[in-house]
């Protein structure tokens, strides 16, 4: 194995830059052994992503082994309570990250930051929490990343103080979707699908509790892809969480998903994965209707209330009051008013525009719209009519 994605190198030079040694939970260790394997054998690194990728390792490692010190020396920190969290379980690009900075808005919320979700100790205090060395520090990495690919900042642009998804800290616990999202990496994609979550998931809430520790309390509005593939971990974790699906056309998704899985993976492999990310990335999102479905079916006591993507864009605040009364939601004083000022203002592709065709990847409108059709009858989701080589939000 090329000894610079080396777990227990990894390891080693995690404990140097932090001076501490224990990972908590060992179950971690699989994923990074199987995704380092998968690295060297399956992904066709380049130069920058032999270097970038095991230092993101030694990232997430160092975090890990910090959050696990702060609560071993703040045991009270087990004791928070994360109470009736709302989730937003996907569906891949299909809005959630619009839908976060939304609900974001309201005071009422507490969204985990892209920032904090890579450096969570110290717990940030009320009065640090947007701004300062650390939130500085992480939109440096922000702006080093685009600058080396600037079609990332089109099709997901996140800056160190916005929300962002919860894949970040399950990649502490290496067994996460976001590490599949910037390098192909079959194997260890097969592996965290197959196995339970649960792990990851506790390891998760024990970041949260140490967050909200400082002081930053509130309702916390969680998002990521990787919960609709894993829902019995999370409600596990979480009994109360209340669960938002977003809908929406499954031409725009598979496109929009392979073009963001090809441009992240491509800063880092020099090599034409597209077959394989159309394959993947299209399975996975079936996956996620099958898994989401069966869980459904399986408990009817934990709803799941859904939004389309089309009338989050047409009505943006009158889709978060929606949501609010099905979730019997309260606002902090002025928090409508807040979310609407939001997207009033905001500007549609800021960062420029995404542009992206499942052409490009071996496929047809014909053949997705097919693949995806019982979908589509079942939710009644709106096709988006836009030409080949669309621009879209």
């Amino acid at each position: 194995m090329n000894p610079a994605i080396d777990p227990a190198e990894l390891m080693a030079q995690a404990g140097e830059q932090t001076g501490l040694d224990d990972f908590g939970d060992p179950s971690f260790r699989e994923g990074l052994e199987r995704y380092c394997a998968a690295l060297v054998d399956e992904a066709g690194l380049n130069d920058l992503g032999a270097v970038a990728l095991p230092a993101s390792l030694v990232g997430a490692l160092v975090n890990r082994l910090r959050v696990v010190d702060w609560a071993r020396r703040h045991p009270a920190v087990t004791e928070e309570r994360i109470e009736a969290p709302v989730v937003v379980i996907g569906m891949f690009r299909a809005g959630t990250t619009f839908l976060s900075n939304l609900l974001d808005n309201d005071p009422a919320n507490r969204a985990l930051l892209a920032w904090e979700s890579l450096d969570s100790v110290p717990p940030p205090t009320p009065a640090e929490r947007r701004s300062g060395p650390r939130v500085d520090a992480a939109q440096g990495g922000v702006d080093m990343l685009e600058a080396l690919n600037p079609a990332i900042s089109a099709i997901h642009h996140e800056g160190a103080a916005d929300p962002t998804e919860c894949i970040a800290v399950m990649g502490q616990a290496f067994q996460s979707i976001s590490w599949e999202a910037i390098a192909n990496v079959p194997s260890y994609g097969a592996w965290w699908r197959a196995v339970d979550n649960t792990p990851a998931y506790d390891y998760h809430r024990l970041v949260l509790q140490t967050l909200q520790s400082g002081g930053v309390r509130g309702r916390w509005t969680l998002k990521s892809p990787h919960h609709a593939m894993a829902l019995d971990a999370l409600v596990t974790t979480y009994p109360d969480a209340r669960l938002v699906l977003l809908h929406r056309d499954p031409v725009e998704l598979v496109g929009s998903v392979c073009s963001l899985i090809d441009t992240m993976s491509s800063t880092f492999s020099d090599a034409d994965h597209r077959a394989y990310i159309a394959r993947h990335w299209t399975g996975t999102l079936e996956e996620t209707i099958r898994r989401v479905e069966d869980f459904r079916v399986r408990r009817p006591d934990h709803p799941i209330h859904e939004v389309h993507y089309a009338q989050l864009a047409r009505d943006p605040a009158g889709t978060v009051r929606g949501i609010y009364d099905a979730l019997g939601l309260e606002p902090a004083p002025g928090g409508f008013e807040a979310v609407e000022a939001h997207a009033t203002a905001r500007v549609r592709n800021e960062f420029g525009g995404h542009v992206y065709d499942v052409a490009r990847f071996g496929l047809t409108e014909v053949e997705v719209r097919e693949r995806f059709s019982e979908y589509v009858e079942r939710t009644g989701v709106e096709p988006e009519h836009a030409p080949a080589g669309r621009r879209m939000p």
